[in-house]
């Protein structure tokens, strides 16, 4: 079998990675292979696997920042619970694009949404003894289980697409949350990888049985407004995102600059907390921190010793673009609309070649097209794929490491140029008649 790519380098790069199964490798070990075949070819890959903005920063943020910087903000440390001109717009954003009030109180700025989620895991996993177990929507972003295996939580999952519309997830969740183990639960709308997004229904499933069973809701939100089927994203005006903050207090959202303004790089975010849920008290945290009320500790305990705060200018940055995307001078959702034109393509090329859309259904209607796609080829297994994928110059990884109950490949649009188009094509003309079905 001819390949672009010599078959024997890249398995004694997995042996010597000690990857003896693609189904347990990470984001970050896959693009390392794939730089390494490239420094040593001259060839470059199609990157699937990292899901990175492939768009121009927010000139909004970046012009913000710079005047931020030649101010001084450098030499200050910020308030650990953000600076008030960002929590105001972010109060003021979360209410024009999700039409949810929350106080600019409960609205803190955290180093990217990692780091907000992690905060959060650590938190709720410390406020009833008797619930330490972390429940995730599948599949997701799979760094989400590293991080409570570093604090080492336990964890319960369920592949999210077995169990659609509200009368199946509702049968589900009573299952799962009814153990009384769960403290908090956790996935992303629209999802990544899938892109599937959870209708009000569904929402309003997962907020009722929240309030039911006590369980905070961490809704990540690093993709809002991209399910682009639908005009989402004008300020003030319905439809609005979806999202669970309609059904319960307990929750949680995690709004990034990463993706919806491209501002990765900067790593900033906004850990949106319920008023009700930010000013509760447990005796729990009283005894450990001296503190009772969740927003306090999520500030003053989890983010201050995880790292001091957020970027000055950073924050400065957020606050600006948040702002002029309120008052309707920057229509963001026009931006990034680019990934789903991209990812379109891509599955064009690929369906032509005897691939196949892993999740292609979201209810009722095709999924949308955007960040995120999942790939498979006929019943080929997943590491399998990935294997054959990286001998033929294109990346991704393995559906089984974000919780998927499918085989299949996540990949990313967010690299493509135009002329990775044709050589997509090739590439893919070649895999087909390597592995005939």
């Amino acid at each position: 079998m001819t390949t672009p790519f010599s078959q024997t380098r890249i398995d004694q790069l997995l042996h010597d990675m000690e990857i003896d199964d693609l189904n347990h490798a990470s984001i970050r070990q896959i693009g390392a292979i794939a730089r390494t075949m490239e420094q040593e070819t001259g060839q470059e890959y199609i990157h699937f696997e990292m899901g990175i903005p492939g768009l121009p920063p927010s000139a909004i943020g970046v012009e913000a920042e710079i005047d931020a910087l030649r101010r001084g903000v450098a030499s200050k440390y910020p308030d650990i619970e953000g600076i008030a001109d960002l929590k105001t717009e972010a109060s003021r954003f979360v209410k024009a694009f999700i039409n949810t009030d929350i106080a600019p109180k409960g609205c803190i700025p955290t180093t990217g949404s990692m780091q907000g989620v992690f905060a959060a895991f650590m938190l709720c996993t410390q406020l009833d003894p008797s619930r330490d177990t972390i429940l995730y929507l599948d599949p997701g972003f799979p760094v989400q289980k590293m991080q409570a295996a570093v604090i080492g939580a336990r964890t319960a999952s369920f592949d999210v697409a077995d169990h659609r519309g509200a009368d199946a997830l509702r049968a589900k969740l009573e299952q799962m949350l009814s153990s009384g183990r769960i403290c908090c639960l956790i996935y992303s709308n629209p999802n990544n990888p899938s892109w599937m997004c959870l209708t009000d229904d569904e929402l309003r499933v997962i907020g009722e049985l929240a309030t039911k069973y006590d369980v905070v809701v961490i809704e990540d939100l690093a993709y809002m407004t991209m399910d682009f089927r639908r005009p989402l994203g004008r300020p003030y005006q319905p439809p609005f995102q979806p999202t669970v903050s309609r059904y319960t207090d307990n929750y949680i959202l995690m709004l990034s600059g990463s993706k919806m303004f491209s501002y990765a790089g900067q790593r900033i975010a906004v850990a949106c907390i319920s008023d009700t849920l930010f000013h509760r008290s447990y005796p729990t945290l009283a005894a450990r921190y001296g503190i009772s009320r969740f927003g306090a500790v999520y500030a003053y305990d989890m983010l201050y010793t995880l790292s001091s705060g957020v970027s000055h200018s950073a924050q400065c940055a957020l606050a600006a673009m948040m702002r002029a995307a309120t008052d309707g001078r920057y229509a963001f959702v026009d931006d990034v609309r680019e990934y789903a034109r991209r990812t379109a393509r891509i599955k064009d090329i690929m369906l032509a070649h005897g691939f196949n859309i892993t999740y292609d259904r979201d209810l009722d209607e095709p999924v949308s097209d955007g960040l995120f796609f999942t790939i498979g080829y006929h019943d080929m297994e997943g590491g399998t794929l990935l294997r054959q994928l990286l001998y033929h110059g294109i990346t991704g990884i393995v559906l089984s490491t974000t919780g998927s109950s499918r085989q299949g490949i996540r990949a990313c649009c967010s690299t493509m140029q135009e002329h990775h188009y044709p050589l997509l094509d090739q590439r893919c003309r070649l895999f087909a008649q390597n592995n005939p079905v």
